[in-house]
C-alpha cells in the first residue's frame, strides 16, 4: 500500500470520526442535517473518483482541514461556535467571525487541490493554472450563497436565518465571497512564490554542477 493511500485513508477516518462526534446533540439538528448533505456528497465523490483523479496527500489533508472546520461550524451553527464567541468578547469584533474564517479557509485550503486537479486532468500550464482555481473558488462561493438563499426561503423563517448565518449583516454574502477570494489569492500567491524559489534553487544547482 502506497504512502499516499495510507495517508488518504487516515484522513478519511479522521473526517468520519469528527463527523460522528459532531453529530452528537447538535445545537440545531435540522440545520446540521441540511448543512451536512453537500460535504458528505463531496466526500463520496472523492472516494468514487480517486482512481481516475489521484490527488496528492497534501490536497487530501487540505480538504480534510476545511471539512473539519465546516463540521464544527454546523454542529454549533456558525453564529454560536464557542471559539468565535470568545474572540468576539476578547477583541470586541461585534459578531462571531468563525463563519468568515471558514469562508476564507474555503479559498485558502481548497485552491491548491483545485490547481492540482486542473494541472493533472487537463494538463494546464502557465498563468492559467493559478487563475482557474481563484475563479473557481469565486464561482463556487457565489453558487453557495445562492443555494443558501434557496434553502432559507424553502424552510421556516427561523431556520432560514440560522442557515444564512448573516448575524444581522446585510453585506454578509458579499463579505463571505470576498473572504474566499482573498484566501484563494493568498494560496496561489504562496504557491507561485514557492515554485519560483524552487526553480531558482534548481537553476543555481545546475549552474554550480556545470562550473565544476
Amino acid at each position: 500500500m502506497s504512502r499516499n493511500k495510507v495517508v488518504s485513508i487516515g484522513l478519511l477516518l479522521w473526517y468520519v470520526a469528527v463527523s460522528v462526534w459532531m453529530a452528537q446533540a447538535p445545537v440545531d439538528p435540522q440545520f446540521w442535517l441540511i448543512a451536512s448533505i453537500l460535504p458528505a456528497a463531496f466526500v463520496v465523490l472523492l472516494i468514487a473518483t480517486h482512481r481516475f483523479l489521484p490527488l496528492s496527500h497534501t490536497s487530501h489533508a487540505l480538504i480534510t482541514a476545511f471539512l473539519t472546520l465546516h463540521t464544527i461550524g454546523v454542529h454549533y451553527t456558525y453564529a454560536e461556535v464557542p471559539i468565535g464567541l470568545w474572540l468576539d468578547q476578547v477583541l470586541h469584533l461585534g459578531r462571531n467571525h468563525f463563519d468568515r474564517v471558514v469562508h476564507f479557509s474555503f479559498g485558502f485550503l481548497l485552491a491548491y487541490p483545485m490547481e492540482e486537479l486542473f494541472r493533472l486532468s487537463a494538463s494546464i500550464r502557465g498563468w492559467v493554472v493559478y487563475y482557474l482555481p481563484v475563479m473557481t473558488v469565486l464561482g463556487l462561493s457565489g453558487l453557495w450563497e445562492i443555494i443558501e438563499s434557496w434553502v432559507a426561503r424553502a424552510v421556516h423563517p427561523e431556520l432560514g436565518v440560522t442557515y444564512l448565518g448573516s448575524q444581522g449583516d446585510v453585506w454578509d454574502a458579499q463579505k463571505d465571497m470576498a473572504a474566499a477570494l482573498y484566501g484563494a489569492l493568498l494560496s496561489m500567491t504562496l504557491l507561485l512564490v514557492v515554485r519560483a524559489l524552487r526553480g531558482a534553487e534548481t537553476a543555481l544547482e545546475s549552474e554550480a554542477a556545470f562550473s565544476e
